[in-house]
């Protein structure tokens, strides 16, 4: 029997194929008759490092496609653009979550082509809970009566709702929950305006290497929810794939050739991290590595992680009914145009 992981593989081959697209580990570059534009919608942290990469290193220029990057500055607002035809893709990063409450409300938008994050047993951070220095909080069960802020948007709220509760504490009564973009996470615990945050890598290698915030916890969500957790996605829009299926191809893989150049090699590749993200150069040797699934190897732990993540946006209401993500990854035929 086939491993999940060689099914995926033979069928992103299958794509490629139907693209006509060289395989990567050629080396070979593509001849252009004309560059493809294709739009982007991203957010600054850890789990977009495969795209960076691949900006970097020119692959998309290789594989004849003209990027059009738009930086966002919350994981709703990448959605809202892919949903709204105003970008073609989601590279790694984008919502896992909130593309399927989309999905949900907008059937048939988006198919699934990676998962970002981190885990516990693969030693990697995805997230944390970040204080002051000399804070006494050590864990969600110190936070009754405090301040928690959050990556803006539905799903880090809905997260952040099932850490406390499963700290035993009431989301809606025991903890205040706010919305702070990236940028502002350490600022506002440094400041005081939030007792803590629950943030994505970069900013607990920030909030290390600055001295003005620490992690109380080092991957909860992973302890919580499932080990490994992915918060992020690379999406394509199904109407990106229809109607220009051979470019789709290509996009995918642009980015599992990148993902692959990141997981190789991270010490090689993290300085480029400060051009896209808040980290300084002078904090990259504290910097976290994240935990990047390319498409071709995607299996069933991953699947399972998945779904379990999305089962929570049912668990809290947010999903009037309960979702299949294996039915939402990408398949050879959604790129037979």
């Amino acid at each position: 029997m086939s491993k999940p992981g060689e099914n995926i593989m033979k069928k992103f081959l299958s794509a490629l194929a139907l693209a006509g697209v060289t395989a990567a580990s050629t080396g070979q570059a593509m001849a252009c008759d004309k560059m493809e534009t294709v739009t982007a919608a991203w957010l600054p942290i850890m789990q977009t490092t495969a795209y960076y990469v691949a900006l970097e290193e020119k692959l998309f220029e290789k594989a004849c496609i003209e990027i059009v990057s738009n930086k966002m500055q919350s994981p709703n607002h990448i959605i809202d653009a892919l949903v709204g035809g105003r970008a073609d893709f989601g590279p790694p990063g984008a919502a896992a979550g909130i593309a399927m409450l989309a999905e949900e409300k907008f059937p048939g938008t988006f198919k699934v082509f990676g998962l970002q994050g981190g885990g516990i047993k693969v030693g990697l951070i995805n997230d944390g809970l970040i204080v002051k220095p000399d804070s006494g909080i050590e864990s969600f069960a110190d936070l009754k009566g405090k301040t928690l802020g959050h990556v803006p948007g539905i799903q880090w709220r809905t997260i952040s709702k099932k850490m406390v509760k499963a700290a035993g504490l009431d989301p809606d009564k025991d903890v205040t929950l706010t919305d702070l973009a990236v940028a502002m996470q350490v600022p506002a615990v440094a400041g005081g305006s939030v007792d803590a945050t629950l943030s994505l890598e970069p900013v607990g290698s920030i909030a290390v290497a600055s001295g003005k915030a620490k992690r109380a916890m080092t991957n909860p969500v992973a302890s919580v929810i499932a080990d490994p957790f992915y918060s992020g996605a690379a999406v394509l829009t199904t109407k990106f794939m229809k109607e220009r299926p051979e470019v789709a191809a290509k996009v995918v893989e642009v980015i599992d050739e990148a993902t692959d150049l990141v997981n190789a090699d991270f010490e090689k590749y993290k300085v480029i991290i400060p051009k896209y993200t808040a980290i300084q150069e002078s904090q990259l040797d504290l910097l976290a590595q994240p935990y990047l699934r390319p498409f071709y190897d995607l299996n069933e732990t991953d699947l399972n992680s998945y779904q379990a993540f999305v089962d929570i946006f049912y668990e809290f209401g947010v999903m009037k009914e309960k979702m299949n993500v294996r039915e939402k990854i990408l398949k050879k035929e959604d790129l037979a145009g």
